[in-house]
């Protein structure tokens, strides 16, 4: 896939960025080019255009390499299949159930997407294909599309015949993308949409909802595995955080009574969950809940890689994290208020907490996950490591400066070697002169 090349034109207010090569990016990633210019502009708060050359464009100064990073997340999330992670997957749309499915060539998985972003509403109304055969499109589009079929077979002489249908579905699935890509059908679908053209019902309202319908359904989600089956419940979207957040709980504790969670699969799986659940922000407040207790100090390093699955390079979670283990800390008060400076340590030292996030912490007091009394008892008793902190801050930032005098000073050493050199040549001629006065003086006595 090549790179993003980004143009950044106008100045002021009219600044914009132009994607030089977004169309050819699209077809490598097989998605329509406005798919992913859309995520950016989701991701920037920025609008986007298709001016009237053609051109990508998303308002603003934004660099390519900025750009580059966005489109790595649009592939993770909208190319690569959530089983094998290979890129040959394909996006269908169902209008009538405003569902967004995937499949993979790579592996066989079909499913609905898992990731629920601003851009899913622009994909529903801008679908990849409108074959309604697949997509449950309007039925005027079914009915253009038979009398299409009928007027070539009676053209050709031939009725019903396995090519014109073929003809048929290719015309249905001819649908303008910006990027070249048009979702592929599986096998089954196109055996449905056969077997409509070759019906002799006359009810063609009734044959083309077939598709859409409640058992044909039912019959695609049994393809999917028990796990995936639990994570396309489109009606979790419209539920309250708080009832989302109970959902993940409830994964998780299944997981941890099984036994599942040292599997590095499963970690995933559960990233993808609280992903769809839009919940990864405070995941690690449910994770710290059920994964700790009053031995949280060797329980740390165990749970360290599904930990950092939510909180690497993610401050909010971290914060998040701290106000579950001051839960953990407040329920085992007796064992662990006296170890708060250790726990912290044990966090830092396995990168699952960064520096900064446990200064900005130690600043302010908060009760919003424990009593204000608590929250104050924890904090006096992380002074120690807080302290420890900031004096390898500042030995740090003072080691670099020494660093840069050092290199000075060694720097003027080497400069005047030469001139120490002439130093000791200059006492023997000293001494020569001095011999001359001895001898002046032995002279003037002898006068």
């Amino acid at each position: 896939m090549p790179r993003l090349q980004a143009k950044v034109e106008g100045k002021g207010n009219g600044i914009k960025t132009v994607i030089v090569n977004m169309a050819e990016v699209a077809r490598a990633i097989g998605r329509p080019a406005t798919y992913p210019t859309k995520y950016f502009g989701c991701e920037l708060g920025a609008q986007t255009q298709l001016d009237k050359n053609d051109r990508f464009i998303v308002n603003g100064s934004h660099d390519a390499a900025k750009l580059q990073d966005l489109l790595d997340g649009f592939i993770r999330k909208f190319v690569l299949c959530p089983e094998c992670d290979n890129p040959e997957t394909d996006l269908t749309v169902s209008a009538r159930n405003q569902t967004i499915s995937q499949s993979c060539k790579a592996c066989g998985f079909h499913g609905l997407l898992k990731v629920n972003h601003k851009v899913n509403t622009y994909i529903l109304k801008n679908p990849p294909t409108v074959n309604p055969a697949a997509q449950g499109s309007s039925l005027t589009e079914g009915k253009r599309s038979k009398r299409c079929t009928k007027k070539q077979n009676s053209e050709n002489g031939l009725d019903n015949s396995k090519d014109s249908i073929n003809h048929s579905v290719s015309n249905n699935s001819g649908g303008e993308s910006d990027g070249g890509n048009q979702a592929s059908h599986t096998e089954a679908e196109i055996n449905a949409a056969f077997a409509e053209s070759n019906g002799a019902d006359d009810d063609e309202d009734a044959n083309w909802s077939v598709d859409v319908s409640k058992e044909a359904i039912r019959a695609r989600l049994q393809d999917l595995t028990d796990g995936a089956k639990g994570m396309t419940i489109s009606e979790d979207y419209d539920k309250t955080e708080k009832e989302r957040v109970d959902i993940f709980y409830d994964l998780v504790k299944k997981k941890l009574h099984a036994g599942q969670l040292d599997d590095v699969a499963e970690h995933k799986s559960l990233l993808i969950e609280a992903e769809r659940l839009d919940i990864v922000q405070k995941a690690p407040l449910v994770l710290a809940e059920l994964l700790f207790s009053d031995n949280i100090v060797q329980e740390v390093r165990k749970h360290r890689v599904l930990l950092l699955r939510f909180t690497h390079n993610n401050p909010r979670a971290q914060r998040y994290l701290i106000g579950g283990l001051e839960q953990i800390i407040d329920l085992h008060k007796d064992k662990l208020m006296l170890k708060v400076a250790v726990i912290l340590n044990r966090f830092y030292d396995c990168d699952i907490l960064d520096e900064k996030v446990i200064l900005e912490w130690s600043e302010k007091i908060s009760k919003r996950y424990v009593s204000k009394e608590v929250a104050t008892e924890i904090h006096e008793k992380a002074k120690p490591f807080i302290q420890w902190l900031k004096e390898a801050e500042e030995e740090e930032s003072s080691e670099g400066d020494n660093d840069d005098s050092e290199v000075e000073i060694e720097y003027n050493d080497r400069v005047r070697i030469e001139p120490l050199k002439a130093a000791i040549v200059t006492p023997v001629a000293k001494k020569v002169i001095d011999e001359d006065d001895d001898g002046d003086e032995i002279n003037i006595d002898d006068i």
